[in-house]
């Protein structure tokens, strides 16, 4: 008598993960904006209303990686990417600013604590996705 074995499909939703990437601004139609776009390129979203919990997604989440805002309460863009390079979890992400703030200083700072790019405010949402695919792409996500 022959037996014969059916191999299962592999479940493709656990074999294939989308790259995570944590959003840090404080208004909500900004990260509706971000979410709607960048999900709909194929993108998790995460989402912080500001830097302290961006921070602690950041470090919970490990997401591949992190747009954030400048101006935001209970720790600014600039503090949540100051925590972010002390962390030896959370220093290989890579962080692009997003912000109303378009100052040389600002940029200036952005690029001495690290940041893959800075983007002004208002945005075209469509180059920001290409952005960041594109910062995913060459610079080669976090293995996690």
């Amino acid at each position: 008598m022959t037996t014969v074995q059916y191999l299962r499909e592999p479940d493709v939703e656990q074999e294939i993960r989308r790259p995570r990437v944590l959003v840090v601004d404080d208004d909500p139609a900004i990260r509706l904006l971000y979410a709607i776009n960048l999900e709909l390129a194929g993108f998790e979203v995460l989402a912080a209303e500001d830097g302290q919990r961006g921070l602690e997604s950041a470090v919970n989440e490990l997401p591949d990686l992190v747009l954030l805002d400048i101006g935001m309460p209970r720790l600014d863009g600039f503090g949540l990417a100051e925590q972010l390079q002390r962390d030896s979890r959370t220093r290989p992400i890579p962080f692009i600013f997003v912000s109303g703030e378009s100052a040389p200083m600002s940029r200036a700072r952005a690029q001495l604590l690290g940041a893959l790019d800075y983007v002004t405010k208002p945005f075209d949402p469509h180059a920001l996705v290409s952005l960041v695919t594109g910062a995913l792409a060459g610079n080669g996500a976090p293995g996690h």
